[in-house]
């Protein structure tokens, strides 16, 4: 995967904005395949398409694309907040991809997707209105939480300027596709806390006592639920059935 962009588009621009716009989309344009059937190209929507910047001829899978020169941090600055959020209950929510670059040298750092099944209103924060001195007064924007994202849903084509295999793109898309099929936002936002828990454990091997450590922290985001040991358990198997997880003994888990 050829990282650099291809500055010979810009040469006439002066606005530093408009010349990474039209490099990122170019590169993804033609650099990018699509992660969830495989398809070497993606193509571009017409301009102020209001759903998604890129689309899979193949599969008609949509992507956005978001961009930034420093490191990708906790969060992303998107779009009004009350847009952000009927997108994620409608059935054409865009996958997000996410290029971070290299202003001076003009090169690609970091690019990944986060597939759309793991975006819900948890993971989106609400901005301050704007002033009312300010041209679009009261309106409200939003960002993207990133670190309430797991890391299965942060998937990289390039991270620190070294490109990974596609097979191994491909086969991570795949491994949460599952989650797709839960349409209660409510059953997805358990289960992706404790798919986020069992990632802190930070190990292949864990037990179920050890999940349980989480207890506060899951009861935290889910004051409703006075049961949250039964709970943890309940998703757990969850994520077995579904394959992410296996169960190898009485209390014990592995990551597949």
């Amino acid at each position: 995967m050829q990282l650099n962009l291809n500055t010979k588009l810009v040469e006439n621009y002066t606005s530093v904005s408009q010349k990474i716009r039209v490099l990122t989309e170019d590169w993804v344009d033609n650099s990018v395949y699509c992660p969830n059937c495989g398809h070497l190209k993606i193509d571009n929507y017409p301009n102020n398409k209001p759903v998604a910047d890129f689309y899979c001829t193949h599969c008609k899978e949509d992507y956005e694309l978001k961009s930034k020169k420093h490191s990708l941090g906790l969060k992303i600055v998107d779009g009004a907040y009350s847009t952000m959020i009927d997108r994620l209950q409608s059935s054409n929510n865009p996958s997000f991809f996410f290029l971070n670059y290299d202003l001076p040298n003009y090169s690609v750092r970091n690019f990944l997707v986060i597939p759309k099944h793991f975006f819900i209103p948890a993971i989106i924060e609400k901005r301050k209105p704007l002033a009312p001195t300010a041209r679009r007064a009261g309106w409200i924007g939003c960002n993207i939480l990133l670190n309430s994202i797991p890391q299965a849903g942060k998937i990289f084509y390039v991270k620190n300027g070294l490109t990974i295999p596609k097979e191994r793109v491909l086969s991570e898309w795949q491994k949460t596709l599952f989650l797709r099929a839960e349409k209660k936002i409510t059953a997805k936002g358990w289960l992706l806390d404790v798919m986020r828990c069992v990632e802190k454990l930070n190990k292949t091997d864990f037990t179920l006592d050890e999940v349980y450590t989480f207890e506060q922290e899951l009861q935290k985001l889910h004051p409703e639920n006075k049961h949250i040991k039964d709970k943890i358990r309940q998703q757990l198997q969850v994520l077995r059935d579904k394959g992410y997880l296996d169960f190898t003994a009485r209390g014990r888990y592995s990551l597949t």
